[in-house]
């Protein structure tokens, strides 16, 4: 990320010209920017989010009272500079006016029942947690969604919203939440079935 930071860096010395924003770039940059892109998808907005996010904790650096390490505080702020991108781009394209096609029709016949069994994945899903090549998997899959459908799922499972917050921020009914996620988590499902498990990576 030594291109990516050399930016940052810069633009956050010129905004905050204070030395903490540079040291914490130095040593927690790369785990922020990662961070920003597993949930956005998007290079050039993660390298935003990490900027806007060292910003805001200079400017507020008097309120840190140290009840947190400094990477916990950091990606806090972070959390909620996606979640605010997240409801500017939502407002911004009218997305939750209405639900989307349904991109899960194919799974289910026309009596409401699946068009092929459903088993379960072998794997345990703590180890798949912190496999690197399974998170890109997955990454690569969410960035497959729909915009709705992926800006919801980020927010619940990957930022870890509220239903109220991810309500509001969508501005849909904890009704809409339910099954806009369960349509993510099918598509998602199918996705991984094929990039990952048909594979037999898991052995």
């Amino acid at each position: 990320m030594s291109k990516k930071r050399s930016t940052i860096h810069g633009e956050v010395r010129k905004q905050s010209g204070e030395k903490n924003a540079e040291e914490w770039l130095a040593l927690y940059g790369d785990y922020l920017y990662r961070y920003a892109l597993f949930r956005l998808s998007n290079e050039e907005i993660a390298r935003d989010m990490l900027q806007d996010t060292l910003i805001a904790a200079w400017k507020a650096k008097k309120n840190f009272r140290g009840d947190s390490s400094v990477r916990t505080w950091l990606v806090g702020i972070l959390k909620h500079k996606i979640t605010d991108h997240i409801r500017k781009q939502i407002r911004d394209r009218s997305l939750a006016t209405r639900l989307e096609v349904d991109p899960t029709s194919d799974f289910f016949d026309a009596n409401g029942q699946w068009q092929q069994p459903v088993h379960g994945w072998a794997d345990d899903p703590e180890r798949l947690s912190s496999n690197q090549d399974f998170l890109k998997t997955l990454n690569t899959c969410v960035a497959k969604l729909s915009d709705q459908h992926r800006h919801v799922f980020t927010l619940r499972e990957l930022n870890g919203e509220t239903t109220d917050v991810i309500c509001n921020a969508c501005d849909i009914t904890p009704t809409n939440l339910h099954v806009i996620m369960h349509r993510a988590r099918l598509v998602l499902r199918e996705c991984l079935e094929k990039m990952w498990f048909e594979d037999d990576k898991t052995i």
